[in-house]
């Protein structure tokens, strides 16, 4: 049994432009890649199509099996040295291993675009123009985002999504033994938490 006026449904939160515009982006990038690909078959012929997807696919898993074969390496010498009692000192090579292995993963998945920009990212310019650009957007986002401790950001969060309602009214507990209409035998303890 309830009492009080109903609570009002909150408010949704607004949806995220990277949550809107994501699901089109891959189904166009998807549409484009087809397109792409049926165009070449047509220029050509499908063992053409053929033979450029099973490249990429040995390019995309060579890139990516030396790229990870190269991080392995820097962290099984960055954690000697650490037990050694030495700092661990800076590599120029270990840079970019992630955009190598994204370039790889690039040139795995199907597709005329995504093999062009794996290649891309495969250059040593562009992917430290791509490090540059990814490291001052993350210390901008870092800036940005407001201080305090990760329980403020927690509560916060919670405050804006609660995860459930909150419904108003009274508790009525039925003691067993007591039958509608009996008068309490007593006076009822409090309800505490």
């Amino acid at each position: 049994m309830t009492t009080g006026a109903q609570t009002p449904y909150p408010a949704r939160p607004r949806r995220s432009r990277l949550r809107t515009f994501l699901p089109l982006g891959v189904a166009a990038w998807l549409v484009l890649e087809i397109w792409l690909l049926t165009m070449v078959a047509g220029a050509s012929n499908g063992l053409v199509v053929f033979l450029i997807l099973v490249a990429g696919l040995v390019l995309g898993s060579v890139v990516i099996k030396r790229a990870g074969r190269r991080a392995f390496k820097n962290l099984t010498e960055t954690l000697q040295q650490q037990q050694g009692g030495m700092p661990p000192e800076a590599r120029p090579n270990s840079e970019g291993n992630g955009l190598t292995m994204l370039g790889g993963l690039l040139l795995i998945i199907p597709g005329v675009i995504s093999d062009a920009v794996g290649l891309l990212l495969l250059v040593p310019p562009v992917q430290k123009a791509v490090s540059r650009h990814a490291e001052r957007t993350f210390e901008r986002k870092l800036r940005e985002a407001a201080q305090g401790s990760l329980g403020d950001a927690f509560q916060q969060a919670r405050m804006r999504r609660p995860d459930g309602k909150v419904v108003q009214g009274e508790v009525i507990r039925d003691e067993p033994g007591s039958a509608p209409g009996d008068t309490p035998r007593g006076p009822r303890p409090p309800l505490t938490r």
